[in-house]
C-alpha cells in the first residue's frame, strides 16, 4: 500500500517519499513522523504521541518536535502559515489534512534471480515476512484491541530492518487470526516468513505467545512466551516489539544460510550469498573472515548496488585491521572506510552501514566520531543490540562509564545470544578497570574469555585483569592462550584496539602487561 497526496507519493513500507517522481530525500525520524501523521490521519497526533513514536524510551522537547514537523512541512511542500498538509492544533498536536488516496503496492516475492539482473529484480530476493493480526483467546474488548494494536507495532518496529521486506498491514490483516495453514498465507502474500501469535489472560496476568514460521516449509523456526500483570500491558508491548524484532534478526538470517546451503552454489542470489558471508563473519578468525569476505564480494558481483554488501565487506576489512590480521592494518582500515563509505552512498539509512562507518573510526582513535555514528544506527532502529554494543565501547574508550552500563544493559536485553556476548563482557570488564574494582574485572573477563567466539584479544583483557587481581596462576592461562591465538600478540596491539584515554587505568594495564611480557 501507498498514499497519494497532490504531487507526493508515500511508500510507508519502502520508507520512501517521491514528489512528481523524484525522490525527496528526509532525515528517518522525519519520515517517521511523516508517515504516523498520514497513517492516522482521521485524528490528532499529540506532541506525547510523537514524542513516543519517533523517540521511544527518551526525553524530548517541544523544541525537538518542533523541529521534525518544520524538516516534514519542507519535505512535503508546506509551511507553518499554509498548513495545506499538516495542521498544528496549538497547544494539543497536529494533524495530516490533505486529501490521501491508497493505492495498491506490488508485493515482494521469495524468488531466486539469476546473477546480472537489475537492482530491483535483486531486492525481491530478501527475505520477506508478514505479520498476521494476534489471536485472542476470550472475549475481552481489551485483548481483542492488544491483538491488532500489537502486531502493528511489530509491522512498524519491523519496517526498520533494511534487509527485510514487511508485508503492509493492509494485506496481513485480511486474514483471520489464527486461522490458514502458513504455507497458504505466504504463498497469497509473497512472504517467505509469517509471524503469528495468541494473546490471553491468566490469573490476573496477560501472555503473549508468538511463533514464527517458514512459509515454504511450514517449519516453525522460532517462537516464544512473554508474561506481563495486567498493569504491566504497555511494558509488555514495548518488550513484545523489541523481542520479535531482536528474534528475526538473528534466526531469519540462520534459516537463510541453511536455505543457501541446500539450494546449491549455483542457484545463489545476492542475498542468500550475503547471508552466508554473514554466518562467516562473527566468527572473528582468519579462516572465516576470508570466507566472509569472499561471500560479501561474489554478492556485489550479482549485485553492485547492494548496500549491505559493501557494509558487510567494510566489516571484514575492520576485523583484518582490529586483529592485525594481515600485512597492512592501514590499508585495511583505510578500505573498511571506503566500503563503509560506498554503503552508506547506497543506502543511508540502514542501521548496519553507519554501525559499520563507526566502527571504521575506532580504527583511527576517533571515537567520538564513532559515537555519532553509533548513535545514529539507534535512532534508525531502536532495537539495534549491536548498535547499543558499539556505543557502550566507544563511551568505555571515552571513559563515560554511565553510558557503558546505560549501553550494554540494552545491549543484552536485546539480544542475550548475541553473536558479541564475549565483547560485551570484555567491555563491561574494562569498565572495572576505571573504577578499580579488579575483582569484578577478573570476574567478567574469564567470562568474557570463555564465551565462544572470543579471540585473542579478549583472553589478553583477562590475562591482564586476573594479574591485576593477584590471580596470577590464571592471568598465565590467559597470556598462554592469547599467544596461542596470535604469538605476536602485544600490549601495542592491545592500546591499538583499546585505546583507553583514562591515565590512571592505563598506567596499571601497561604495567601489567610488561610484566606479563607482552
Amino acid at each position: 500500500m501507498a498514499w497519494q497526496f497532490g504531487d507526493h507519493r508515500l511508500d510507508p513500507n519502502g520508507f520512501e517519499l517521491a514528489h512528481k517522481g523524484e525522490t525527496v530525500h528526509a532525515e528517518p525520524q522525519v519520515m517517521e513522523l511523516i508517515i504516523h501523521l498520514v497513517r492516522h490521519r482521521a485524528r490528532m497526533v499529540s506532541k506525547d504521541e510523537i514524542a513516543k513514536t519517533i523517540w521511544p524510551d527518551r526525553c524530548v522537547s517541544d523544541a525537538s518536535i518542533s523541529s521534525r514537523i518544520r524538516s516534514a512541512r519542507q519535505a512535503l511542500g508546506d509551511d507553518g502559515q499554509k498548513q495545506a498538509v499538516i495542521r498544528t492544533i496549538h497547544g494539543k498536536g497536529f494533524r495530516f489534512v490533505a486529501d490521501v488516496t491508497e493505492t495498491i503496492t506490488a508485493q515482494p516475492v521469495r524468488t531466486s534471480p539469476a546473477a546480472g539482473k537489475g537492482k530491483d529484480d535483486a531486492d525481491l530476493s530478501r527475505p520477506s515476512v508478514a505479520v498476521l493480526p494476534f489471536r485472542p483467546l476470550g472475549k475481552s474488548p481489551d485483548l481483542a484491541i492488544l491483538a491488532e494494536a500489537i502486531p502493528h507495532e511489530i509491522i512498524q518496529a519491523l519496517s526498520r530492518l533494511r534487509w527485510l521486506a514487511v508485508i503492509a498491514r493492509g494485506s496481513t490483516f485480511r486474514f483471520r487470526p489464527g486461522g490458514g495453514d502458513v504455507n497458504l498465507v505466504g504463498t497469497a502474500l509473497g512472504a517467505g516468513y509469517v509471524l503469528s501469535g495468541v494473546i490471553e489472560r491468566l490469573a490476573g496476568t496477560v501472555a503473549v505467545v508468538i511463533e514464527l514460521a517458514d512459509a515454504g516449509r511450514g517449519e516453525v523456526i522460532w517462537g516464544d512466551r512473554l508474561t506481563a500483570p495486567m498493569d504491566g500491558i504497555e511494558d509488555l508491548r514495548h518488550r513484545v516489539v523489541a523481542h520479535v524484532v531482536t528474534a528475526l534478526d538473528l534466526h531469519v538470517p540462520q534459516n537463510e544460510v541453511r536455505l543457501a546451503i541446500h539450494s546449491g552454489s549455483d542457484r545463489l542470489d545476492a542475498w542468500k550469498t550475503f547471508h552466508l558471508g554473514l554466518n562467516q563473519l562473527y566468527r572473528f578468525t582468519p579462516v572465516a573472515n576470508q570466507l566472509a569476505k569472499g561471500h560479501f564480494q561474489c554478492a556485489i558481483k550479482l549485485d553492485p548496488q547492494f548496500a549491505r554488501a559493501h557494509a558487510g565487506l567494510s566489516f571484514t576489512r575492520f576485523i583484518d585491521a582490529f586483529l592485525h590480521l594481515g600485512p597492512d592494518c592501514q590499508e585495511a582500515a583505510k578500505a573498511a572506510r571506503c566500503h563503509a563509505e560506498r554503503g552508506l552512498e547506497l543506502d543511508p539509512i540502514d542501521p548496519f552501514t553507519h554501525y559499520t562507518m563507526g566502527r571504521s573510526y575506532w580504527l583511527t582513535d576517533q571515537h567520538e566520531i564513532a559515537e555519532g555514528w553509533f548513535e545514529r544506527a539507534i535512532d534508525l532502529n531502536p532495537n539495534y543490540a549491536q548498535g547499543f554494543y558499539a556505543s557502550a565501547f566507544t563511551a568505555l574508550m571515552l571513559g563515560d562509564i554511565q553510558k557503558v552500563d546505560a549501553g550494554l544493559d540494552a545491549a543484552l536485553q536485546l539480544s542475550p545470544l548475541d553473536p558479541l556476548l564475549y565483547g560485551v563482557h570484555g567491555v563491561r570488564a574494562q569498565t572495572m578497570f576505571l573504577t578499580g574494582d579488579t575483582r569484578s574485572a577478573a570476574r567478567l573477563a574469564d567470562r568474557a574469555a570463555s564465551t565462544p567466539g572470543a579471540h585473542y584479544l579478549i583472553s589478553m583483557i583477562a590475562a591482564v585483569a586476573n594479574g591485576l587481581d593477584g590471580r596470577h596462576q590464571q592471568a598465565s592461562r590467559w597470556r598462554q592462550d592469547a599467544l596461542r591465538r596470535k604469538p605476536d600478540a602485544s600490549a601495542a596491539q592491545y592500546f591499538a584496539a583499546f585505546p583507553i584515554r583514562n591515565k590512571d587505568a592505563r598506567l596499571r594495564i601497561t604495567e601489567e602487561l610488561r610484566r606479563q611480557g607482552f
